[in-house]
C-alpha cells in the first residue's frame, strides 16, 4: 500500500484471473509481511484486515476491541443510536478458530483472538525484519486450548458435574464378557398365566346367534309401540295448545268490544251533561230586566250623594 510497484506484483496483477496463482501470491505475500498475523487468522482474513485498514501500520495503531469489530462498523453505529447490543465481530468471523468455536462460544473467541491478533500485528509492524512467526503460533496453542477448556465447561455442564470437568461413559461392546455382566438385569420372560380369561358357556355359536334373534325380534314391536304412543301423546298435546290459543284470542276479541261499548256509553253521558250545563247558563229576559233596574238604581244613588257632599 502506498509503494511502487515491482515487475513481480504487475505480473500477478496481469494474471489475476487465475485463482490458484493468485491464492499462492497471497500467501507468499502475508508469509512475508504479516507471518504472525497469518498464523493467527489465515491469509485471507489477514489481508482483508490491512486492506480495510489501510496499511499494516495503521491497523497496528489499533486496538483489540477495534480489530474485532472491524468491518461491523455499521451495525456499530446503529446499535449505538438504538441503544441495542453492540456486533461481537466483524471480518475477525471468517477465521477458522471462531468457525470451530459452538454458536454460544462465538463471542468469547473472537474478543480472545482480536486481543492476540492485536499483539501478532504490533509484532509484525515495529520488529525487525527478517522475524519468523513464533509468536503467532504460541497465541494460537492458547486460543486453541481455552477453546477446548470453554467446549468442557459446556459439556460438564450440560452433563450435570459440578466443577465443570464432563462425565460421559465410555461405550463398551465386551460389557457382558467382563465382571461387570451382573449389573444387567435379564430380558423379562412372558408369563402367561396371569392372563385373565373370560368363563365361557358350553353353548354353541350357532345357538347363541339364534336367541340373539329372538330378543332382537321381541324387543321390536315393544319399540314400536312406544313410538306410536309418543305420537298420539304428541298429537292431543299440540290440540290443547291449539284450542287455547284460539279461546285466548276470542276472550280478547269480546273483552274489545265490551270495552268500546262502555266508552260510547260514557261518551253520550258526556254530551248530555254538557248539554245540560249549557242550558242552565241560559238566562231568562225577565232576569235580564231585573238585572238592569237594579244596576240603574245603584247609579242614581250615586249620584245623589255625590250631589249632597258638593
Amino acid at each position: 500500500m502506498g509503494s511502487e510497484m515491482d515487475e513481480y506484483d504487475m505480473a500477478n496483477i496481469m494474471e489475476l484471473c487465475n485463482r490458484p496463482q493468485l491464492y499462492d501470491y497471497l500467501k507468499s505475500r502475508m508469509n512475508a509481511v504479516a507471518p504472525n498475523l497469518t498464523a493467527l487468522v489465515g491469509e485471507l482474513v489477514g489481508a482483508r484486515l490491512i486492506a480495510h485498514a489501510g496499511s499494516l501500520m495503521n491497523l497496528a495503531k489499533q486496538a483489540g476491541s477495534t480489530v474485532q469489530i472491524l468491518g461491523a462498523e455499521k451495525a456499530l453505529f446503529r446499535a449505538l443510536k438504538t441503544k441495542h447490543a453492540t456486533p461481537k465481530y466483524g471480518l475477525i468471523y471468517h477465521a477458522s478458530l471462531v468457525g470451530q468455536a459452538a454458536p454460544k462460544l462465538k463471542g468469547k473467541i473472537s474478543r480472545s483472538l482480536a486481543a492476540k491478533a492485536a499483539l501478532a500485528i504490533r509484532c509484525d509492524a515495529l520488529g525487525d525484519g527478517g522475524q519468523d512467526n513464533s509468536v503467532g503460533l504460541e497465541n494460537r496453542l492458547k486460543l486453541e486450548a481455552r477453546l477446548r477448556s470453554l467446549k468442557g465447561e459446556e459439556l460438564g455442564r450440560s452433563a450435570g458435574s459440578v466443577k465443570g470437568k464432563p462425565k460421559i461413559e465410555v461405550y463398551d461392546k465386551d460389557r457382558k464378557k467382563g465382571a461387570a455382566a451382573g449389573m444387567i438385569t435379564p430380558a423379562k420372560t412372558y408369563n402367561p398365566s396371569t392372563d385373565a380369561v373370560l368363563e365361557q358357556t358350553p353353548k354353541s355359536v350357532g345357538e347363541e346367534t339364534v336367541e340373539m334373534k329372538t330378543k332382537i325380534d321381541e324387543e321390536a314391536p315393544a319399540t314400536e309401540e312406544k313410538k306410536a304412543l309418543s305420537l298420539d301423546e304428541k298429537k292431543k298435546k299440540k290440540k290443547s295448545k291449539d284450542v287455547e290459543a284460539t279461546e285466548v284470542t276470542n276472550g280478547d276479541a269480546d273483552g274489545n268490544k265490551k270495552e268500546k261499548k262502555k266508552a260510547a256509553e260514557a261518551g253520550q253521558t258526556d254530551a248530555v251533561e254538557d248539554g245540560v250545563k249549557k242550558k242552565s247558563k241560559r238566562k231568562r229576559p225577565s232576569e235580564l230586566e231585573e238585572e238592569a233596574t237594579e244596576t240603574e238604581s245603584h247609579t242614581s244613588k250615586r249620584k245623589k250623594k255625590n250631589q249632597v257632599k258638593e
